[in-house]
């Protein structure tokens, strides 16, 4: 019988299995997917993720991020991070780094899915695989919070996301976030290397990418000297909302964890401190303390991105949103320190 068995090799997988593994557990990760695994991401990670990665012991290449800026017209709003930079690095550069330092430290990475879980009172069964404890760490639709019956419905406007990479050089060290202005949604734009910008759109409005990039003309513009370099990859619905966080002896971590929406650009980075929580509990033989931890981590997060995401989809408050961060730099500040 082996320690932990985590189901999903993104991130917060691997995560979960190298901090496991660095607590002298054995880890074994189940994944469907050859690595690296790529999915539609902001791909800027906050400088309490690059602590975090710089803990695991994993290095990925990217370009350091300096803050961030928002952008609706003629009007401007910039913070910088006052704990060290962040990083925007590809889905695929991330997940290949923290694959290379689970193998570095001994954890398996077996290919298929984890299918039905058996739980007994010292044990749990799935995947063929016996563990002490299951992490489910596989993604915004679990499938493993699915069939565990941890999921809440969610009658809200319903959130999604579309990425594609432009081959361009990054006219900014700060992630830029273009509002529109009309509640139609917003763009973000990441350096991730030194000739290379992710873009991704949020909207509630689903449509092709290029439509949506239409309704941010300046940032169109800008990128029309760029090729696009990859295929446009989609998410949603983002808001996922989760009745626990702990079910017997599964523990859910990142966005199978609940999700509020990516506007802040938090996920990966919450996906890493939960992956530290969740083993920390277990060592500490208290798996029913990772849902109070988690919800501490996570509640600067949900809370400024909760009333984010309901000012910015109405188009009587959204266009307020960055002239209103203009002319209160010190409160904007806050919130972008706050978000760690």
């Amino acid at each position: 019988m082996i320690d932990l068995l985590v189901a999903g090799g993104g991130p917060a997988g691997l995560a979960t299995a190298i901090r496991a593994a660095l607590n002298g557990m054995e880890a074994v990760v189940v994944e469907p997917r050859p690595g690296p695994v790529d999915k539609a991401c902001g791909e800027g990670i906050m400088p309490g993720g690059v602590l975090s990665l710089a803990a695991l012991g994993a290095a990925p290449a990217g370009h350091p991020l300096r803050g961030i800026r928002y952008v609706d017209g003629p009007h401007r709003a910039e913070a910088p991070f006052r704990d060290g930079a962040g990083l925007g690095v590809r889905r695929t550069e991330l997940s290949a780094a923290l694959a290379r330092r689970a193998a570095e430290l001994g954890v398996r990475v077996v290919e298929g899915r984890v299918g039905g879980v058996r739980q007994g009172a010292d044990a749990v069964t799935a995947a063929g695989l016996r563990a002490r404890w299951l992490v489910a760490a596989d993604g915004l639709h679990s499938p493993v919070r699915r069939d565990l019956g941890l999921e809440l419905p969610d009658r809200r406007p319903r959130r999604y996301g579309l990425r594609r990479h432009y081959r361009t050089a990054p006219w900014s060290d700060h992630v830029e976030v273009h509002w529109s202005g009309t509640g139609s949604g917003e763009a973000y734009v990441t350096p991730v290397a030194d000739d290379l910008v992710g873009v991704a759109l949020l909207s509630t409005v689903r449509c092709p990418y290029d439509v949506h990039l239409g309704r941010f003309p300046e940032l169109a513009a800008r990128l029309a000297a760029g090729a696009a370099t990859s295929a446009v990859r989609g998410a949603g619905p983002l808001r996922q909302r989760v009745r626990a966080r702990v079910a017997g002896r599964v523990l859910l971590v990142g966005d199978a964890a609940g999700y509020v929406d990516a506007l802040t650009g938090e996920g990966v980075s919450l996906a890493l401190a939960s992956a530290e929580a969740a083993v920390r509990c277990l060592r500490a033989g208290r798996p029913g303390a990772y849902e109070r931890e988690w919800r501490r981590l996570s509640r600067r997060h949900r809370l400024l991105t909760e009333a984010l995401v309901r000012v910015g989809c109405r188009r009587g408050t959204a266009r307020l949103v960055v002239p209103a961060a203009a002319r209160l730099p010190s409160l904007f500040g806050a919130a972008v320190h706050a978000l760690r």
